[in-house]
């Protein structure tokens, strides 16, 4: 269970992926009935001043590395280019991940973990900026320059700035389940899921309020998962060709249709295994996979678990 998390900083830590931090997991939301987390920042040396990397700010954190030994999630900060961080503040992640806690770098925070080795043959990512360096430095780990975040064996890489925000939410939903990410998410006005592999970088981020927006497609299709999504028809819905429409759709959403959609479906899939007891077959209907066996292979291709897993885990009348 994740409660205990430190985020761990270096001088120069940069102050937006900390922030993150303490705004997933340090903030009291007791009031809505989401779980509080025993959350601490650490550096190397107990209350001694680091400088932040920007507004000449200084940051005095209260504990030091030892402070790292029972937590659940270490969380690394990034720290400026060319640092290399001391062994003892390597050697405490290397302990960290070896009794299975879980290691989480934000942006470029994944040099860090190359350093500690943690990278060896995993795949992992970092901000598209400096995949290419992360590569060359580290030729042993496996980078994915284009995603948001990647999950290997108990490391995860993040993107640049809010993908941060993605993969803190990943944590959370595959520890407590989707029921408590979406809250926080909601606390934090942002989107609850966004898949890991969407790209990082896309034409229109955010949906422009035009009338050729995809957005109210997509609302529809949230209200309507059991109908046949393909291509094809969603195109049709839009009276665009195919080639048309998934060109748009890449663009604006970052992904393909068909990767949206089965997200979509699996996302929902989560809800009704957490709230319900409806039987998987039924609930494989409802979302539009039709049959349980088909629910079931999407669902562990994503959530690296079966769904009846998932229901034992969070259903809390299961």
């Amino acid at each position: 269970m994740l409660k205990d998390v430190v985020a761990l900083v270096l001088p120069g830590v940069a102050s937006f992926e900390l922030g993150v931090l303490c705004e997933v997991f340090g903030l009291d939301r007791s009031d809505d009935g989401l779980p509080n987390y025993d959350f601490a920042v650490a550096g190397l040396v107990p209350g001694e001043p680091v400088p932040m990397s920007t507004g000449g700010q200084l940051l005095t954190p209260a504990y030091g590395l030892d402070r790292v030994a029972t937590a659940d999630l270490v969380a690394v900060t990034p720290f400026p280019d060319g640092t290399h961080p001391p062994d003892a503040y390597l050697e405490v992640l290397r302990a960290a991940h070896a009794r299975g806690a879980w290691v989480l770098s934000l942006c470029t925070a994944a040099f860090a973990l190359g350093h500690a080795g943690l990278l060896d043959d995993r795949d992992c990512t970092t901000h598209w900026r400096h995949a290419a360096a992360l590569q060359q430095r580290f030729p042993r780990a496996r980078v994915e320059p284009n995603v948001l975040y990647v999950e290997d064996d108990g490391i995860v890489t993040s993107a640049g700035t809010a993908a941060g925000i993605d993969a803190c939410l990943h944590l959370v939903r595959t520890e407590q389940g989707s029921a408590v990410a979406n809250g926080i998410a909601r606390r934090m006005v942002v989107p609850p899921h966004r898949e890991g592999g969407q790209a990082q970088y896309i034409s229109v981020p955010v949906a422009a309020c035009t009338s050729d927006s995809l957005a109210p497609l997509l609302d529809w299709i949230m209200d309507n998962l059991a109908e046949d999504l393909s291509v094809e028809c969603l195109a049709a819905h839009v009276h665009q060709s195919e080639r048309t429409f998934a060109r748009r759709f890449r663009a604006e959403v970052g992904t393909t249709p068909h990767k949206w959609v089965t997200a979509q479906r699996v996302a929902e899939a989560e809800r009704l295994l957490e709230t319900g007891d409806e039987p998987v077959e039924r609930i494989a209907q409802q979302v539009g996979f039709g049959t349980a066996a088909v629910l079931r292979h999407h669902f562990v291709r994503l959530r690296r678990t079966s769904p009846l897993s998932y229901r034992r885990t969070f259903n809390q009348s299961a």
